[in-house]
C-alpha cells in the first residue's frame, strides 16, 4: 500500500491547525486587551461558567445561528445571530455598562462579535473561548 497520500494528507492537516492557532493567537492578544474602564477578557468553559456564578448581572449573549441556539444555550442567553443584518441595532438594546459574556460554536464568530461590541462602547466583554463546545457548567476552574 503506498502511504504516501495519507501522510501528504496528514502533514497538510498538521500545517493548518498550526497556522489557524498562530492567527488565532495573533487576534487574541489585539482584541483581547483591557485598557482603563473597558474590560475584555477571554474565558475558557470553566472560567465562564466561575464567572457566570460570581456576576448574575452578567447579559449573555449567543451569536450562532438560531437552529444552534435551538440546539442547546447557556443559561439566559440571548440570540443574536452575528449574521443578521441588524445586529447592531439589536445588540444596541443590552445595557453597555454590565458586563456581556460573547459566544458562539468554536470562537471565530463570536471573537468578531467582540470587535463589534468594542466599538459600540460595551466596558466588560467576557468571550468564550472556544465557544459553546468549551462549556463547562459544572466546573470551577
Amino acid at each position: 500500500m503506498n502511504w504516501t497520500p495519507y501522510l501528504f494528507a496528514g502533514l497538510v492537516l498538521v500545517v493548518i491547525v498550526v497556522a489557524w492557532y498562530a492567527f488565532e493567537g495573533s487576534w487574541d492578544r489585539k482584541l483581547f486587551v483591557s485598557r482603563e474602564g473597558k474590560v475584555c477578557v477571554n474565558l475558557n468553559g470553566g472560567e465562564a461558567a466561575r464567572y457566570l456564578r460570581e456576576h448574575p448581572e452578567t447579559q449573555v449573549l449567543d451569536v450562532r445561528s438560531e437552529g444552534e441556539h435551538a440546539g442547546g444555550a447557556l443559561p439566559g442567553a440571548v440570540n443574536v445571530s452575528l449574521g443578521d443584518a441588524a445586529f447592531e441595532e439589536k445588540v444596541g438594546v443590552l445595557d453597555r455598562s454590565r458586563p456581556v459574556l460573547v459566544y458562539c460554536a468554536g470562537g471565530f464568530r463570536s471573537r468578531k462579535a467582540v470587535e463589534k461590541l468594542k466599538t459600540m462602547g460595551f466596558e466588560n466583554i467576557q468571550h468564550l473561548h472556544r465557544g459553546y463546545m468549551s462549556w463547562k457548567p459544572d466546573k470551577t476552574s
